[in-house]
């Protein structure tokens, strides 16, 4: 096979590859096989018709048809392996030369265009110091926590004045356009301040009194009309203010399992100082991604990123194509750092021989599932049938090398080493868990699934 590479951009490459009959000719005999097993030919049983039979009766275009289907894809990766080209993208595949005969001496010519990542080199990450913040718990830290919970706590009472921010008012609520109701609801509490209603709608109501209604002018933001200005008429029904316990030692007591009220502030400011120190590891993580990325030029493939800043606006917008320069700008932004951050996370896991295990595989899925309700053995079958197993391979590939990368590093804070082990984990514990070729490891643990997963449900049939 004779692969010649072009450079069309930085982020883009166009292979072309000649294929030698000797490596056409499996693909061929494959393609016969399988068109004598789906056709009915008197004389034959099915499956067994001679592959000279097939040929003379469906022609040799229909099997080179059939064999390049295939061939196509496989030879791609095998060139792409070969020129050490990492795609970021489907390929457009052009077919130039085909065999038009068995005894045609033409061989298999194709081309494929694909947008690639680009070539930088990572700096040595041996010796490498990089400085973070010092984890810090601050009092209004622990009061706001302990205020959060002592609102857990408390009840709302009727009050006998205007509402104010803060306040609970239970009010009716009808939207006219053009004089026309469009929508109406009885009875709902909303929080003054809260901006979890209409826009305009803390402003009518704070000042009213139970009994008291007023009218705005405001934009639906559901149901039919939604985007639309329609008059709101609010009517207020009753105003309830928030009690909260006095924080004292029967608080603590009710609130917690602590007696005294000392102690819960004591465990809550642990607990800030966990997440404190849960925080300075983002910190540390973005630190060396940075770092690993200083001084480099990378750039992006542009047609993934403008894919992905699709899929970002739908997230920002209900209508993408009616984005804002501002939704679009920050969309884009958003979405370099992301390619970048994982290019170059790609490339340390190759720098550094990362493996990818079952367990790590099987670990990395199943908490996906978990998060959204799935089974298990479910979720990875469709992420097989949807062809998205190789991304979530590379995700594992790139946590894996992040957490070898940052295990390698010194992180100081005041020029003290930082301990990160309880966030990066052991290393001993990847080395232990057997490595094999990533997409066999996940095909291999969604089979052990399937079958663990059948197998209590026949036995209890």
């Amino acid at each position: 096979m004779k692969i010649s590479v072009r450079n069309l951009e930085p982020t883009k490459a166009k292979l072309t590859v000649t294929v030698e009959p000797e490596e056409l000719n499996p693909y061929l005999d494959e393609a016969r096989k399988e068109i004598a097993k789906q056709v009915n030919i008197p004389g034959f049983r099915k499956g067994h018709v001679p592959a000279k039979l097939v040929e003379q009766r469906f022609g040799f275009g229909a099997i080179a048809g059939e064999a390049i289907e295939k061939a196509v894809p496989e030879l791609y990766s095998k060139a792409l392996e070969e020129k050490k080209i990492r795609p970021m993208g489907q390929p457009e595949y052009d077919v130039q030369d085909v065999p038009q005969s068995a005894n045609d001496e033409t061989k298999l010519k194709f081309s494929a265009t694909v947008e690639r990542r680009p070539e930088f080199e990572l700096p040595e990450i041996d010796g490498m110091e990089i400085a973070i913040s010092k984890p810090e718990v601050k009092d209004e830290d622990v009061d706001k926590r302990l205020e959060t919970l002592r609102q857990r706590f408390g009840t709302l009472v009727g009050v006998d004045r205007p509402a104010a921010k803060g306040d609970f008012a239970n009010i009716d609520l009808t939207a006219e356009i053009n004089g026309e109701v469009v929508d109406s609801q009885e009875g709902v509490s909303y929080e003054l301040g809260s901006a979890t209603m209409l826009d305009g709608m803390d402003e009518a109501l704070e000042g009213l009194s139970a009994g008291e209604e007023t009218t705005f002018e405001g934009t639906l933001e559901a149901g039919d009309h939604e985007g639309e200005k329609a008059t709101i008429k609010v009517k207020v029904n009753s105003v309830k203010a928030e009690e909260l316990p006095e924080l004292d030692d029967d608080f603590a007591s009710e609130a917690s399992e602590f007696d005294t009220l000392d102690e819960l502030k004591a465990d809550i400011r642990k607990a800030c100082a966990q997440d404190a120190e849960g925080r300075q590891a983002t910190e540390a993580r973005d630190a060396f991604i940075a770092k690993l990325q200083e001084g480099l030029e990378i750039p992006v493939p542009k047609g993934v990123k403008a894919a992905m800043v699709e899929e970002q606006l739908k997230g920002m917008t209900p209508d993408p194509e009616k984005a804002t320069k501002e939704q679009k700008d920050q969309a884009g932004e958003t979405v370099e750092k992301d390619l970048r951050d994982q290019m170059v996370l790609d490339a340390l896991a190759e720098k550094l021989d990362v493996k990818v295990s079952q367990a790590d595989v099987f670990n990395f899925l199943a908490s996906i599932a978990q998060q959204y309700g799935m089974d298990p053995n479910a979720f990875i079958q469709a992420i097989m049938k949807n062809g998205q197993l190789g991304s979530a391979v590379q995700e594992v590939g790139r946590s894996k090398g992040l957490l070898a990368g940052m295990r390698a590093v010194k992180f100081t804070a005041d020029g003290e080493v930082v301990d990160l082990s309880n966030f990066l984990g052991d290393a001993a514990e990847d080395e232990e868990a057997e490595s094999v070729e990533a997409a066999s490891a996940a095909a291999a643990v969604a089979d052990e699934l399937s079958g663990k997963e059948e197998a209590p449900a026949e036995n209890a049939e």
